[in-house]
């Protein structure tokens, strides 16, 4: 069988140069090369399959959601996937005009800076709820990670002139600088501050 040799995301993009530099999530970020990040699904059935779904299909399944804030049927997928796609398309097109990076990248290192480390949870001792501090998964920690950039997206885009791709392009360049002003990596430090104070 003739192998392909250069599969490019969208046709453009190259992703066999990228190294995923945080020791933690290199098992959860998958960078498989295809020409469309489309998998229609076929990871849903499997526990942990999401793991080797392509990060870029996770990010347009992300944007999705309606989110939490000015949706009716809350948290539900709107199902429009094409338009997600080349949402994410035109906002990796603005990220090269403005960088001249490869957008890929920016989206691993945006997760990278916006993916927590730790998070409290709840434990019931004796009719007490205790809020303990915990690590957090590598697979959660990239879900974490590309829904605070999806949520800082709709956020931004709301009620606002300037475009979702224009948006989602601002959201990723700020969180892969790992600006502390960015929603993502705000939201991020607020989750590890409320964790250490209850460690």
């Amino acid at each position: 069988m003739a192998h392909t040799k250069n599969l490019l995301l969208f046709r453009k993009w190259d992703m066999t140069k990228i190294k995923v530099v945080d020791p933690g999530l290199k098992t959860a970020i998958s960078l498989r090369r295809q020409i469309l990040p489309y998998t229609y699904g076929r990871s849903a059935l499997k526990r942990f399959n999401k793991a080797d779904v392509n990060i870029v299909e996770r990010l347009i399944n992300k944007t999705m959601h309606f989110g939490k804030r000015y949706a009716k049927n809350t948290g539900r997928m709107a199902g429009k996937k094409a338009r997600a796609l080349a949402t994410v398309e035109a906002a990796f097109d603005i990220i090269h005009l403005k960088t001249g990076q490869n957008p890929v990248e920016l989206l691993v290192r945006a997760v990278e800076h916006s993916a927590p480390n730790e998070d409290t949870t709840r434990i019931v001792y004796g009719g007490t709820v205790y809020h303990v501090s915990v690590d957090v998964a590598p697979i959660r920690r990239v879900d974490l990670a590309l829904r605070f950039i999806a949520d800082a997206v709709k956020e931004a885009s709301f009620s606002n002139p300037s475009t979702v791709e224009e948006n989602l392009a601002e959201q990723l360049m700020m969180a892969a600088a790992g600006d502390p002003t960015a929603p993502s990596v705000k939201k991020k430090n607020e989750l590890e501050r409320i964790a250490q104070a209850s460690r």
